[in-house]
């Protein structure tokens, strides 16, 4: 299953002063949106206004069919959407395991919890492997597996990731976007990946726009962005 997540005329920002200038965009059900744009262009303070961790000055926010403007992150969460913030989100004292059960705390069946917790280690065997290892000290790309593995113990139809490729080697980046893509084939799942890194995450991509200044200066397909020169006058 999966959600479609909307803005309308969203505007964000701290204080007086605005960072995002009433973007527009739809991630559709079931498929990958890329939001690019270089570092401070705004990204994530529109993720994070349309998680509810922000409030908005103006504008729109819509889970599916449900306006969920300024609504609070747990009853998001509940309602089946996930945020994976940077720097993985996980709790770094607790074991592999114990970071998963906690990611699950919104779900009261046991089988289910049992269930999507195999599910996850199928996905990265890495993690049964550690299963008892300390979250902090696996490496940047483990903790970024947790971190995922953590957002889908609760069963989620919509993810969004900010920057899942930040601080990890290139070999590393390649294995968590293509878990990043397996996750939307198998399970159907919305995903919003929020990037700089354009190598990485355009060939995952269904759609993809772009940021700039706080602005939207593209939405559509990623084969345009192939271009280097088009590319190059968007960022």
């Amino acid at each position: 299953m999966s959600l479609s997540l909307q803005a309308q005329g969203l505007r964000a920002g701290y204080g007086r002063k605005t960072v995002v200038h009433g973007v527009d965009f739809l991630a559709r059900e079931g498929r990958v949106l890329l939001m690019l744009g270089h570092n401070g262009a705004g990204k994530t303070t529109l993720v994070k206004t349309m998680f509810g961790l922000l409030s908005p000055m103006s504008g729109e926010v819509l889970l599916g069919q449900q306006n969920i403007t300024a609504r609070s992150p747990a009853q998001n969460v509940r309602d089946g959407y996930a945020f994976i913030p940077q720097g993985h989100g996980i709790f770094r004292s607790l074991s592999v395991a114990d970071n998963l059960s906690l990611g699950g705390f919104t779900e009261h069946d046991p089988g289910k919890l049992a269930s999507r917790k195999q599910m996850i280690y199928q996905l990265f065997p890495i993690l049964a492997e550690r299963a008892q290892q300390i979250g902090g000290t696996l490496s940047g790309g483990q903790q970024q597996m947790l971190a995922i593995g953590m957002a889908l113990m609760h069963g989620p139809k919509l993810i969004v990731l900010d920057e899942p490729s930040i601080g990890l080697a290139p070999n590393l980046v390649e294995k968590v976007m293509r878990s990043i893509r397996e996750i939307n084939q198998t399970l159907g799942t919305t995903i919003v990946i929020v990037e700089q890194n354009v190598k990485a995450s355009l060939p995952v991509a269904d759609d993809v726009i772009v940021l700039k200044t706080g602005s939207k200066v593209y939405d559509g397909p990623p084969d345009p962005l192939q271009d280097p020169v088009l590319l190059m006058s968007l960022f």
